[in-house]
């Protein structure tokens, strides 16, 4: 109908057309608005219940929003500190992340040199009362609004320590600022190592403080660049870190939506410091917006070998608009696409699966560009590495020891026997204490269920409901007995998977995020395949040059 309207404008007044849509589209929009407005009112004069405000048009919005993406949401006044701290790194309180726990709160990792760690308060702790009001029952979010506020304010909290004493402790709030790179390192003789832990305000100078540190103090000849679990953030603070390695005003990324007023291009502004050093930036399938900008900016400028698995694959820009009342509303305007043209945005959500959003776009869907040396890459599925090396795979085991607190509980006891450790680097998790783990989960009468058996209980029903169970009996009696585990059996299977985690949680709570890096480091495969390629100066270059990874011709070869 609409259709047939715009045509017959235009065969009587083409300079009509887009007043004459647009005032369509208003007219719309209106009504839509005042009958909402009316069903609203309604149902407050009319519904047995008494409706809250503020619950039932939030649900509404949220409802809407649900329909786009979800990176569009809309923020409410009392929620705008948790927006702050994701574009800015900071909040105020007091240093501390918590899980809730029926006893009470629990502090699952405190951060060095905040004011819970110099008050006392411990990872294992359990928060009993906040301002003289049990905690118990309390949630996460409950306790968190509790324990941030002002800075310079105080909040008064009683803890029951791991040996089980209370303590009373009166803790100054203060701005909590998470550092974008808690951790950079020569991490073997000539080779620099950055952590990157978001793109938070100020990321791009703590990185060059850091890059230039190891440039100059330790005379670093290559870089490792790791945006693993890196979720994003602000999109100048990729562009800056960018600029540090390519010419002064190359294309970094530009942006495209519907309104053309919002389109931007960004380039590099300054001269690099350093156009030569080989890189190798490592992303995961977590490592996601702005941390695919660098990943991909620097893969298609030939700047950086991609090393680890496809990333996810946001290629979103969102920016927030104020609305009434201190709210905001942060909104997705448009698509980024790097250097070669190309957006790595993997799902599209203008299409919908029943109640879910699509699955990724399909690699035969997608489209190829080039690099500046020719090399092809491909659209609409995040970052394909140019070496593969998949992060730990993680067993299911490994997975529910650490779920169900057996970890986390296991080294709260440990603590108790052991004040101090070594430095992480000589630290090590024996196999003495491993056996002492493997009682520790006997005695907590630890059992789980794998995926593969709740899939084959899922299929149990399912044939039964079909009448073939009496047919495939024997079949799935057999592999019933395959699947069937004992927890003797999966601790000697996994125990090199467990004890990295062991190790990691331990490292954590002795030396904090430093620690915890420096540990799982030790573990890391994808690191070490950095280290292997930028020390092969001539497959880096063939990789950089012609696409092709010598490596991986040679094992072809073989086979």
């Amino acid at each position: 109908m609409k259709h047939s309207i715009l045509t017959t404008l235009a065969i009587c007044c083409s300079l009509s057309i887009w007043a004459d849509g647009t005032t369509n589209r208003n007219v719309e929009i209106a009504k839509h608005l005042d009958i909402f407005n009316a069903v609203y009112k309604e149902l407050d004069l009319l519904y047995v219940d008494t409706l809250e405000p503020q619950k039932t048009i939030r649900k509404g919005i949220d409802e809407m929003l649900s329909s786009l993406d979800p990176y569009t949401n809309y923020i409410p006044q009392d929620d705008m500190d948790k927006l702050k701290m994701m574009t800015t790194g900071e909040y105020a309180g007091v240093g501390c992340v918590i899980a809730q726990r029926k006893e009470g709160i629990l502090i699952t990792d405190v951060y060095e040199g905040m004011p819970a760690q110099r008050a006392g308060i411990r990872t294992g702790d359990i928060i009993v009362e906040i301002d003289g009001k049990s905690a118990a029952g309390l949630n996460v979010t409950n306790a968190s609004e509790q324990l941030r506020g002002e800075s310079n304010t105080q909040v008064v909290v009683t803890v029951k320590h791991t040996d089980g004493k209370k303590t009373k402790i009166t803790i100054t709030r203060e701005k909590i600022a998470i550092p974008a790179i808690p951790f950079y390192t020569e991490i073997e003789p000539g080779v620099g190592y950055i952590y990157v832990n978001g793109f938070t305000e100020k990321a791009a100078s703590q990185f060059k403080n850091a890059f230039l540190d190891l440039k100059e103090n330790k005379k670093i000849k290559e870089l490792i660049i790791d945006v693993r679990e890196n979720p994003g953030g602000i999109l100048d603070e990729a562009v800056d870190i960018i600029n540090l390695f390519v010419d002064r005003k190359s294309t970094v990324v530009y942006t495209k939506g519907k309104n053309p007023s919002l389109n931007k291009t960004y380039k590099a502004l300054r001269d690099p410091i350093d156009k030569e050093m080989p890189i190798a930036v490592l992303v995961n399938r977590n490592s996601a917006s702005a941390a695919e900008i660098v990943a991909g900016a620097l893969q298609d400028m030939d700047r950086a070998v991609i090393i680890g698995e496809r990333s996810f694959g946001k290629g979103l820009v969102q920016t927030t608009r104020d609305l009434p009342h201190g709210g905001n509303l942060k909104v997705t305007i448009s698509k980024y696409y790097i250097p070669s043209g190309r957006c790595i945005q993997a799902i599209d959500y203008s299409e919908k699966n029943g109640k879910e959003y699509s699955q990724r776009i399909p690699d035969s869907l997608t489209h190829e560009f080039k690099t500046i040396h020719g090399r092809t890459v491909r659209d609409g599925g995040g970052i394909n590495p140019d070496v593969f090396s998949a992060d730990t795979i993680t067993s299911t085991a490994a997975y529910y020891l650490y779920e169900k607190d057996i970890i986390f509980d296991y080294v709260t006891e440990y603590q108790k026997k052991h004040p101090t450790i070594p430095q992480i680097k000589d630290f090590t998790f024996t196999d003495e204490e491993y056996e002492e783990f493997r009682a520790f989960v006997k005695s907590k009468n630890f059992t789980y269920k794998s995926f593969s058996e709740s899939f084959l209980t899922s299929l149990k029903e399912s044939l039964k409901e079909e009448g073939y169970a009496e047919y495939a009996e024997a079949e799935i009696n057999a592999l019933e007995a395959k699947l069937k585990h004992d927890i003797d059996t999966d601790l000697n299977l996994f125990k090199k998977e467990i004890i990295r985690s062991i190790s990691i949680e331990i490292a954590k709570r002795y030396y904090y995020q430093t620690g915890m890096i420096i540990e799982s480091l030790k573990f890391d495969e994808c690191k070490n395949e950095a280290i292997k390629l930028l020390n092969d100066p001539a497959r880096y270059k063939k990789i950089l040059t012609e696409g092709k990874d010598p490596e991986k011709e040679e094992t072809k070869e073989k086979e």
